[in-house]
């Protein structure tokens, strides 16, 4: 089988597309895998480091208002699909499948226009964009939230499959006790993981500051907090004028090896990325989640509320966030064994280990199916 794989933009969409190219891969080695994403994206420095062979199209971000900026983005679009025929006829894919990002759009629709079998996977609640746009075109649209449906067109909701969000293999197969040993965390300790997503969150960041003062030095509590690359030095200043870290707070600027960090905490503290609630929920860690408000359509807040419904987590507004509540947030949960025990509970229980199954199974019905319809 041949897979033609893309997303990108953000590790939200890269992430679940990393993660069925691994299964694609696994499943049978005599598999080949292309990933196409953006020249300068995060995916160009993400997958070739993955093992996979990466190309890149012209791709451009369209804004939610009459602009100029559009204009130029349908002429990047148009020149993004020629780019992407070309790939597609030198590759010959059996299958194309996007994850999101703006680069799926010249790349899917230019599968869609060369006949070739096509789906795309929404990792949130509320689908972005491009996916939506893109679910007019598409064979089959796979989805993570059954609440989902409702945000799609009435007219494509037969091509809809509830899958799940993928997780790297590395979230899944990590050790708890491995984790714990590896950042010298005992079991009585509580180990708290903060970052605000791939980009980093300049609110949890400030709010950061407040829960590290009152942290640091502080037996029994060990702290990580990921600031963003962007966004460290900025931290860092404000931290060292405020605080001398002691050696129970660790502080970094992006984090390559999220899955023993995760499978290490007690309580993550973050935005509400879809993928990050697929990581946490497959680990069973509750969760203190603040969606990032500027998100396309307000997403992250239909993803938290989701967890929060089910008990698994606490939700922040950001317009609500401040040192003050997410201490108060954090000193609820630590303080009750028996919350924190249900939250764990409750946060696994939402965990699905067998997305990859259930997406590479829709991938060959799909690739199965157009095959018998075109004899």
């Amino acid at each position: 089988m041949r897979v033609l794989i893309t997303g990108g933009g953000t590790a939200g969409h890269i992430n679940p597309a990393l993660a069925i190219a691994q299964k694609v891969r696994l499943q049978n080695l005599s598999n080949e895998i292309l990933y196409v994403g953006t020249k300068n994206g995060l995916e160009s420095d993400l997958v070739p480091k993955e093992g996979f062979n990466f190309k890149h199209v012209t791709a451009k971000y369209l804004v939610r208002k009459i602009s100029i900026q559009n204009i130029k983005t349908m002429i990047a679009s148009a020149k993004g699909v020629i780019e992407a025929s070309k790939i597609i006829k030198d590759f010959k894919p059996d299958i194309v499948v996007g994850t999101g990002g703006y680069v799926c759009g010249p790349v899917v629709l230019a599968a869609h226009l060369n006949k070739i079998p096509t789906m795309i996977h929404e990792q949130n609640v509320f689908p972005g964009i491009t996916n939506k746009l893109l679910s007019k075109v598409v064979d089959v649209i796979g989805i993570s939230f059954s609440e989902a449906e409702k945000y799609f067109p009435e007219q494509v909701r037969n091509k809809l499959v509830l899958v799940g969000n993928p997780v790297k293999k590395d979230i899944l197969t990590a050790d708890r006790k491995k984790s714990r040993d590896k950042f010298n965390i005992s079991s009585d300790d509580i180990y708290i993981y903060s970052f605000g997503g791939s980009g980093g969150q300049i609110s949890l960041n400030e709010a950061m500051i407040d829960v590290i003062k009152k942290y640091n030095g502080k037996n029994g509590i060990k702290i990580l907090h990921v600031t963003g690359k962007r966004l460290y030095d900025d931290f860092m200043e404000k931290l060292n004028h405020n605080v001398k870290i002691e050696k129970n707070i660790e502080v970094e600027n992006y984090m390559y090896d999220a899955a023993t960090a995760l499978s290490a905490s007690d309580i993550v503290i973050g935005s509400a990325g879809a993928i990050t609630i697929a990581e946490i929920t497959v680990i069973g860690v509750p969760s203190i989640l603040i969606p990032k408000t500027y998100t396309a359509e307000n997403h992250q807040e239909y993803n938290a509320r989701v967890l929060e419904k089910e008990g698994a987590a606490k939700v922040i507004l950001e317009k609500d966030l401040n040192g003050t509540e997410l201490i108060k947030a954090i000193e609820e949960i630590i303080d009750n064994k028996n919350m924190l025990k249900a939250m764990s509970l409750n946060s696994r229980r939402m965990g699905n280990t067998d997305v990859e199954n259930k997406i590479y199974e829709a991938m060959v019905n799909l690739i199965n199916l157009k095959s018998k319809s075109n004899k």
